[in-house]
């Protein structure tokens, strides 16, 4: 069991009058990192939530009266709690393909691996692996995930996803996949003509349905327009998905300057910079979420910062790729919010620790400098980051704040000895610690295990929508290894 830490305040415990009423669930004990104002860490804490919302956060001790008339009271003696954290830019879809693709850079990769196996999904197939891709981030301690889905996009796919994401019990946004028609960029960056199925109206048209259908619901889960790359959808759909975002309350996703030849493509086409154009045209604000962001220069990253937009960081994709390093310094010291990602499965591993290790060391080496970034740093980056691009009342565990947070079992020969929790999370950190999580009040994973839905079934049919895609899409040829350039 760690030794438990000192923690600075501790005496500060944080306990609304309300809280006096008793609370539905009490975490007793355990080391609680809070990210609060003050970033503190409880030494010997304890958390009081109701309903969905967390009422105090203090000591054990001092808290010991809310424990008396809690509902549920659960040990998390020798534990470390977390805030929940948020995969800021994933694809569930992609899951069916894991280990594909290995090996290509970003357009090849596209090209002959994701878009094939795209155009191939059905609804059914679709659903089947995002339920095991929510389920994994679940099991991970991701509480919050942005599913970049644009494989079907139809809107019965399109709620059938967002059903299958709140079935496990995790919030999340479906950034409907927009292409609109086929255009110069699409023949640039070499996509398959067959994903281009709607026209810009139908596009607008069913993620408007969309987001009538779910937002402000009773559900967890809402969705967000999404153009899909900058190059290869058109300036008029982009604006207008932007604009659409705006009129409905929410965020907006695109990918954009993954890579260095998307931004030369769009300067062949617009005879601008991808950022550039966008704050030209007046698409640039604190409603912007552009996964990847890399290849920017010194004024795209100003004017990032100026909007406080945000770059969502993908460390183990942007190494799987080798698309590049985000200039991280550069956009936190312009003032934009960066929020750290997993890219999905098919290129790195739905696992919110491993992103934020990645993370930590990639920028060290990048820049020949082991100051570069803190483990404090990328902890921040995947709860706080992930709530201000959400606009989630999340990321931290403070009172008032939503109940979403993770118990970590961090009594293994990984984390021992035990001095520094923070750095003992993100360095030794995996998925493996999570024994219970927490949203919105409700447990929906305890001991390891999903709650809500029978795991191994998931599982199965999962493996039998992938033998299906196999067939459809013809991938046989990426599943052998030791195979040489010429053969993939």
């Amino acid at each position: 069991m760690p030794e438990q830490q000192s923690a600075a305040s501790q005496a500060d415990t944080t306990m609304p009058s309300a809280a006096i009423a008793g609370c539905d669930l009490f975490l007793d004990g355990g080391i609680v990192i809070t990210i609060d104002a003050d970033r503190r860490v409880i030494a010997d804490g304890a958390i009081a939530i109701r309903a969905d919302r967390i009422v105090a956060v203090g000591s054990r001790r001092d808290l010991a009266g809310l424990k008396e008339g809690a509902s549920r009271i659960v040990d998390t003696t020798g534990k470390v709690i977390i805030p929940g954290l948020t995969d800021g830019h994933t694809h569930l879809f992609q899951t069916l393909g894991r280990g594909l693709g290995d090996g290509l850079s970003l357009v090849p990769w596209l090209r002959d691996f994701m878009f094939p196996y795209a155009r191939s999904m059905t609804r059914d197939v679709a659903v089947a692996g995002v339920r095991l891709g929510a389920l994994q981030a679940a099991l991970s301690g991701t509480t919050m995930v942005v599913d970049n889905h644009y494989a079907p996009t139809d809107t019965e796919t399109t709620l059938a996803v967002a059903d299958a994401i709140d079935s496990v019990g995790i919030r999340g946004a479906v950034a409907r996949g927009i292409f609109g028609e086929t255009n110069p960029g699409a023949d640039l960056m070499g996509v398959d003509p067959e994903l281009f199925q709607w026209t810009a109206e139908q596009e607008l048209a069913i993620t408007a349905e969309c987001i009538a259908e779910l937002n402000g619901g009773a559900g967890r889960v809402s969705v967000w327009p999404a153009p899909e790359n900058i190059v290869y959808v058109t300036p008029d759909l982009i604006a207008a998905s932007a604009q659409m975002a705006a009129d409905s309350g929410v965020h907006w996703h695109m990918h954009c300057s993954e890579a260095a030849a998307e931004v030369e493509f769009f300067e062949t086409l617009h005879a601008v910079r991808p950022v550039a154009w966008l704050e030209s045209e007046g698409l640039l604000s604190d409603r912007t979420t552009l996964a990847h962001a890399i290849w920017l220069d010194a004024d795209e990253v100003d004017l990032m910062g100026s909007r406080a937009a945000t770059a969502v960081h993908n460390p183990v994709s942007n190494q799987y790729l080798a698309s590049g390093v985000l200039k991280l310094r550069g956009l936190q010291g312009a003032g934009a919010n960066v929020a750290l990602g997993s890219d999905g499965i098919a290129v790195a591993g739905q696992d919110m620790f491993e992103a934020m290790k990645a993370g930590t060391l990639m920028h060290r080496v990048a820049d020949l400098d082991s100051t570069a970034t803190t483990v404090e740093q990328f902890l921040e980056l995947a709860a706080l980051g992930g709530a201000a691009m959400t606009g989630l009342d999340g990321g931290a565990v403070v009172a008032d704040g939503l109940a979403d947070i993770v118990v970590l079992n961090v009594d293994t020969v990984r984390h021992a000895p035990w001095n520094r929790p923070v750095a003992s999370i993100v360095h030794s950190g995996r998925s493996d610690d999570v024994e219970m999580v927490v949203v919105g009040g409700e447990i929906i994973v305890e001991e390891g295990a999903s709650t809500r839905i029978d795991q191994e079934e998931v599982i199965a049919k999962a493996q039998e929508a992938t033998a299906e895609l196999f067939g459809q899409a013809n991938l046989e040829r990426l599943t052998r290894d030791w195979q040489t350039a010429d053969e993939t």
